[in-house]
């Protein structure tokens, strides 16, 4: 499909750069079957059914984001560096963007702070970099902790993290590290929403994908076929397969929190003929309209950006013309955009 088909205007004001609090007052606008409802994040209970079961991703941000010097060697001067990595490759090698790309080469040494230095393993075509850092394991995070910075998207405030954003950027439900962007949907929930979800017989479940910073990245080209997506390590555990089933089986409905747990789900049903079972690997899947939904029945999630491959997502699971008018609705009504906006609750 032609990627000028998901493209529209944001005003720059609509644009979040800090999330409301309680996290839970955001507002949410309901796509349903009977047109559009304006609506907060906490009727979501009174929006859901009893036996319907939500799914979380459960991934934890990194502070992916360094600053460092290439020392200076053989008359070359030092330069300042600025590194985001991107994805965990294994045994302390990590793909990363790093800048001024140009001037580093294969065998670089990089120092970030004590305890974290990195030797430019590989120069990519695309223009990411493989890092292999010296230290691995829990005493790599650790120091990652101290000097690392939360990897905001431009838009936020130019990407310039500080203290708050420490937790501002991070769900009620991150348990493992991993990812170097935020599955935002789940930015939203608060202990007060869960009991009430459960009170209502609404039933959660986690599973983990590891958000890369592919799954952002601007579509460079004109048609969805040419898009390469990169892959991210995601996990569905054995006892959430399980309780999908369950739902299923009482007739309730399996509620994404988030396109990153659907990215992850609609991979596993592809490959399980639309059950879900237990699976831990790659996904590179990219959804768009035409697209087979085997394991999602709602969706709920933030308001993506222009052309991107999140918002071709929504287009494929509510409809491209139904999205767009919803999106033009909610810029009429001021609704809050992107990471720290607000968001929307989809039905197939």
């Amino acid at each position: 499909m032609r990627v000028d088909l998901f493209d529209f205007a944001l005003p720059g004001e609509l644009i979040a750069q800090r999330p409301v609090q309680p996290r839970d007052s955001a507002r949410l606008l309901d796509v349903a079957p009977d047109g559009l409802h304006d609506r907060c994040v906490r009727d979501l209970p009174r929006l859901l059914r009893r036996g319907d079961l939500l799914v979380f991703n459960d991934t934890r941000v990194i502070p992916a984001r360094l600053h460092g010097i290439r020392p200076g060697t053989s008359g070359r001067q030092d330069v300042s560096v600025e590194a985001l990595l991107i994805r965990d490759l294994g045994r302390g090698r990590w793909l990363s963007f790093a800048r001024p790309t140009k001037r580093l080469r294969h065998g670089d040494r990089l120092t970030f702070a004590e305890g974290l230095a990195a030797t430019v393993g590989a120069k990519n075509e695309d223009g990411s970099l493989v890092l292999v850092f010296e230290t691995t394991g829990a005493p790599f995070l650790s120091a990652l902790e101290r000097a690392g910075a939360v990897p905001l998207p431009p838009y936020i405030r130019s990407g310039i993290a500080d203290a708050q954003d420490r937790t501002d950027y991070q769900t009620l439900f991150a348990r493992r590290d991993g990812s170097v962007a935020a599955p935002t949907a789940g930015l939203h929930f608060t202990p007060a929403l869960l009991a009430a979800l459960e009170e209502a017989g609404i039933a959660t479940a986690g599973v983990t994908l590891h958000v890369g910073a592919g799954t952002f990245q601007p579509v460079r080209v004109d048609d969805t076929d040419t898009h390469t997506m990169h892959a991210e390590w995601g996990e569905v555990p054995d006892q959430t397969a399980r309780a999908i089933e369950h739902a299923r089986a009482g007739g309730g409905r399996i509620v994404s929190i988030g396109t990153t747990a659907l990215r992850l789900l609609e991979t596993v049903a592809r490959l399980h003929d639309g059950a879900l079972a237990g699976w831990a690997g790659e996904t590179d899947i990219f959804i768009v309209p035409g697209f087979r939904f085997r394991a999602v029945d709602l969706l709920l999630t933030n308001f993506h950006l222009p052309r991107s491959t999140l918002f071709m997502l929504v287009a494929a699971f509510a409809g491209l013309e139904r999205m767009k008018a919803a999106y033009a609705h909610a810029i009429d009504r001021r609704y809050r955009f992107y990471s720290y906006g607000d968001c929307c609750l989809l039905h197939r």
